[in-house]
């Protein structure tokens, strides 16, 4: 299959999970408190519960793209979705509601890292940054056109679309692994071998450059996630505008990504990526700072503009930030132990994804402008901390390689995924790292963290 066969097949399974998705995530906790009959209060607990417990999915989702590659952990994470899915039309209480929501919690928690160690395999140099702009600006894309569908289902019946929406996602998860499955992947030459069995989070852990990339992420996954949290409360709340011009500022953003980054990454490609990262997080401050300075406007046009204009500032953030970062990651990670530093990467989201509405609300309940500020100053310090380290991560990482790119993996006599050789040495794909280290994408309701795994799949 030519390069641009797999990008097809592989970006076709992206925008079809994220239609699917984009039909169920705005209605997860409405159906099953139309299924089950129970409270919404105690439909989100079960669902937070099961998001939390299926964390323990990420570890081992490591340990099986280092074991038996990227590709089948991502069609055994689509598959085990669709099984729940089609499971859904028969929960009608909260042991059942439990168990299913768990086994999609699974398969949501293995999707991040596992997708992007394959994007590692089928796409080297600055091919894989594009890849991975393209795979997000049409996963939005996707998620508004699911968004559209289950609205004009549930104009129909609401009974039966309900039904319809769950099994329609399911159906999107299979043909979405099929699609997946069907994607060659060349193993390493010479038939290398993975990381020995028990020693590859160990070598993560020894992978002090990367634990600090991953740690100087959380402020900006805090930051991703005012979006879902917080903004709605501090525009309505605080700002007293009316809830409508919430979902426009949502439409700013989804579409901006949609549109752009594309674009955005072509360009962004010319330049480190540690750099680009790091502007972005930048950007994030400022709009953060602009949400505070608003909070002291008295009303009007002024504060309308001003609150459009921060969102955009807040789209140009993410678009400068999101793709990048994770080429940035993936190819940080040794190719031996990939799978095991992304899954360590994706706590890095998971956490804040869980950890946000909590932290966030008691934020905005305390000061709002404080609120904003305290975000500033996170996403600074990550912005500034990736500056900092950008000379102990790999080079190949920091910027893609001017050799020729490939969007179809590895063959034989190639150089490896990293654009250097085909074979990373214990520890790292470099001989020059610093000592004692080497070279280095839930939620309290169920539904915030949903919103950051779909976006960031990051």
């Amino acid at each position: 299959m030519t390069g641009r066969g797999v990008q097809a097949r592989y970006m076709a399974a992206m925008v079809i999970d994220a239609t699917g998705s984009g039909m169920y995530l705005p209605l997860s906790l409405i159906y099953f408190q139309h299924s089950t009959g129970l409270s919404v209060g105690r439909v989100g607990a079960i669902v937070s519960a099961a998001a939390v417990l299926g964390l323990i999915a990420n570890p081992l989702t490591g340990v099986l793209v280092d074991r038996f590659g990227a590709r089948a952990v991502v069609v055994g994470g689509y598959l085990l979705r669709a099984a729940a899915f089609a499971c859904y039309p028969l929960v009608d209480s909260a042991g059942p509601l439990f168990l299913a929501v768990l086994v999609v919690a699974f398969g949501d928690v293995s999707f991040s890292p596992s997708v992007h160690s394959l994007v590692a395999e089928i796409a080297s140099g600055s091919a894989r940054d594009r890849l991975i702009a393209a795979q997000r600006s049409l996963r939005n894309a996707g998620l508004g056109v699911g968004g559209l569908l289950a609205g004009a289902a549930l104009t129909v019946r609401a009974d039966r679309a309900f039904t319809v929406i769950v099994l329609t996602s399911a159906v999107a998860f299979t043909v979405a692994a099929g699609l997946i499955r069907a994607i060659p992947v060349h193993r390493r030459p010479g038939g290398t071998p993975r990381a020995t069995p028990g020693r590859g989070y160990r070598l993560v852990a020894r992978n002090r450059p990367f634990l600090a990339l991953t740690l100087l992420n959380v402020p900006t996954a805090f930051g991703y996630m005012v979006l879902a949290v917080s903004l709605p409360v501090y525009v309505t709340l605080h700002l007293g505008q009316p809830a409508s011009l919430v979902g426009a500022l949502y439409a700013v953003n989804t579409i901006g990504i949609a549109v752009a980054q594309i674009p955005v990454t072509r360009v962004l490609t010319r330049f480190r990526r540690s750099r680009a990262v790091a502007a972005g997080a930048g950007v994030f401050g400022l709009s953060f700072v602009s949400f505070a300075v608003l909070g002291a406007t008295a009303g009007g046009a002024v504060l309308l503009a001003g609150v459009f204009a921060a969102t955009a500032l807040f789209t140009v953030g993410e678009l400068l930030h999101g793709a990048t970062a994770s080429a940035l990651v993936v190819n940080a990670a040794p190719e031996q132990t990939r799978g095991r530093h992304l899954a360590v990467y994706q706590l890095s989201w998971a956490v804040p994804g869980a950890l946000a509405p909590a932290v966030l609300t008691a934020l905005l309940s305390l000061s709002p402008t404080g609120m904003w500020l305290v975000l500033a100053a996170g996403v600074t310090v990550s912005a500034l901390g990736v500056l900092r380290l950008e000379p102990h991560l790999p080079p190949v990482a920091v910027r893609a390689p001017s050799t020729p790119e490939t969007t179809d993996g590895p063959t034989p006599g190639d150089t490896g995924p990293h654009g250097g050789p085909a074979t990373d040495p214990p520890g790292g794909p470099t001989a020059t790292d610093p000592p004692g280290g080497v070279p280095a994408a839930g939620s309290s309701d169920g539904r915030a963290a949903d919103l950051v795994r779909v976006r960031e799949s990051h």
